[in-house]
């Protein structure tokens, strides 16, 4: 069965890059399950090793919004949602997004007190095959394990978020990224503590906060952006998409056009296209004109949803800035 985003069919490459997307969200949920469990057992009262494991909790809220969102964007339009269920990637999107800058907010805050208070952190030892362990090592251990696979992962998705143009997975890929970054940080305030560096513990903490919190904010920014049709951009918000300009030549260049400019939103994986075009003087478009106008920016790209290309005597003033 063909793959789909609500009535747009997915061209092969897209399809195996779904599959694949899916299949990696999964692996990264069961290598969560186990970060999650073994940073519990070796917490200790290290707060860089708190903020570790509420980070990796967080971790989860991105691939779930992903699995979530993509099942329900395959629905098809209907007559309550006309224009189907695209949005469904950027509310999911703004979901992960607050989790992020809820927790990074709290954990700055929390490690920023345990600092201005020269709390020093005791990590004790522990009992291990007969053998007396510093638990340090223990955390260093767990710490190393949960930095190489989203090193991997991260680097997958990125590529996938830019074929899918999926905003979740790039944000999701971005918080792999923070989720290595932790990993180190949380390791050197660990072996900080056991230096004798008692503020080494709380001063890793607020980095690996201050991370989180940096990284909710930039994808609130972009997901409300996108929630309130600001113009399509680049999977990574980088800059605007350069399916516009292509949409406008194309365009600009039909016989019976004299200008022409396009309103782009995206909706998530898909854009909405209105085109607004001012026929030559004395030129009436027939029907068979703009149907195949309609036609050619349709097959520009597969991510061009909903075309319309709309006759008018003058380009609509917001695009002539």
């Amino acid at each position: 069965m063909t793959a789909r985003f609500g009535s747009t069919e997915l061209p092969e490459a897209q399809e195996r890059c779904l599959r694949r997307a899916v299949r990696l969200q999964w692996v990264s949920i069961l290598f969560l399950v186990s970060a999650t469990v073994l940073v519990y057992v070796v917490l200790g009262n290290s707060q860089a090793m708190k903020a570790a494991w509420i980070e990796d909790l967080l971790s989860f809220a991105p691939p779930l919004a992903f699995l979530i969102a993509v099942r329900v964007s395959k629905r098809l339009p209907s007559r309550r949602h006309p224009y189907g269920l695209h949005r469904s990637i950027g509310v999911a999107h703004l979901v992960a997004a607050v989790a992020l800058v809820a927790m990074g907010g709290y954990l700055v805050v929390d490690s920023g007190m345990k600092l201005l208070t020269a709390e020093h952190p005791p990590i004790g030892v522990v009992e291990l095959f007969g053998t007396t362990v510093w638990l340090g090592w223990l955390m260093i251990a767990a710490m190393a394990y949960t930095a190489v696979p989203p090193v991997i992962l991260g680097r997958l998705k990125m590529q996938l978020a830019d074929e899918l143009h999926d905003k979740v997975l790039y944000a999701d890929a971005k918080m792999n990224k923070a989720d290595w970054m932790t990993a180190v940080a949380a390791m050197v305030g660990v072996f900080g503590i056991g230096l004798g560096l008692w503020w080494a513990d709380a001063v890793a903490a607020l980095l690996i906060s201050g991370s989180i919190l940096h990284d909710g904010v930039r994808n609130v920014r972009g997901a409300v952006r996108g929630l309130m049709d600001a113009r399509a951009t680049t999977y990574d918000d980088a800059q605007p998409h350069p399916l516009t300009d292509r949409i406008d030549e194309l365009v600009a260049g039909l016989p019976w056009v004299g200008q022409a400019r396009s309103r782009v939103r995206d909706e998530g994986h898909v854009f909405h296209v209105e085109v607004f075009a001012v026929p030559h003087p004395g030129v009436s478009p027939t029907m068979d004109e703009l149907e195949q106008a309609r036609r050619a920016i349709d097959e520009l790209d597969w991510k061009l949803h909903d075309v319309v290309v709309v006759p008018v005597t003058r380009l609509p003033t917001e695009l002539l800035a």
